[in-house]
């Protein structure tokens, strides 16, 4: 349908197995080297446009493998619950100020994914690695879920604010 990844999300059933930061470590190990070949050809510009619409993608994708694994019956409490992934292994401290049927609010206070990436001289492009994923995610996993963030350790503030709202779905 469009998509260039497999109907059975082979690569993301794959990598689903691997905590998220240790996947995002060794993907960064890969994309870096690629990036950087990018800008030297086609300026950052280009460069970091090519490496959104990617990274974008490969999101979407993997909110379908998510979605599908609920049967297409998603909700609120099944996506809060699939914070466990990104969180596993320290990754990220977070405060959780709501969660329930229709809202997940919470600050990031520590990333280690933009500690990762700063570390591997790639804070620069760490947005585009990790963070455009969050709300993109919805996109494949359940477009009534939308995220409002205002800002990101990534891009220099203390703090994360992930806002997540369930929009119910209007009757036909």
């Amino acid at each position: 349908e469009g998509s260039r990844f497999p109907g059975d999300y082979q690569g993301v059933r794959v990598m689903s197995e691997i905590p998220t930061l240790t996947k995002r470590k060794l993907q960064a190990q890969v994309i870096g080297p690629i990036f950087a070949e990018m800008v030297e050809q086609l300026g950052e510009e280009k460069a970091s446009a090519i490496l959104d619409a990617a990274i974008r993608k490969a999101a979407v994708a993997e909110g379908r493998y998510f979605a599908e694994k609920t049967g297409g019956k998603t909700t609120m409490a099944d996506f809060i619950k699939l914070y466990e992934n990104w969180t596993a292994d320290g990754a990220l401290e977070m405060k959780v100020l709501k969660a329930d049927d229709t809202a997940f609010d919470f600050d990031i206070t520590r990333c280690r994914y933009a500690e990762t990436y700063k570390e591997m001289g790639l804070g620069k492009i760490g947005h585009l690695l990790s963070c455009n994923r969050d709300g993109t995610f919805c996109e494949g996993y359940d477009p009534n879920i939308t995220l409002e963030r205002r800002q990101t350790i990534m891009e220099g503030a203390s703090c994360c604010t992930f806002r997540y709202r369930y929009r119910t779905p209007e009757a036909p």
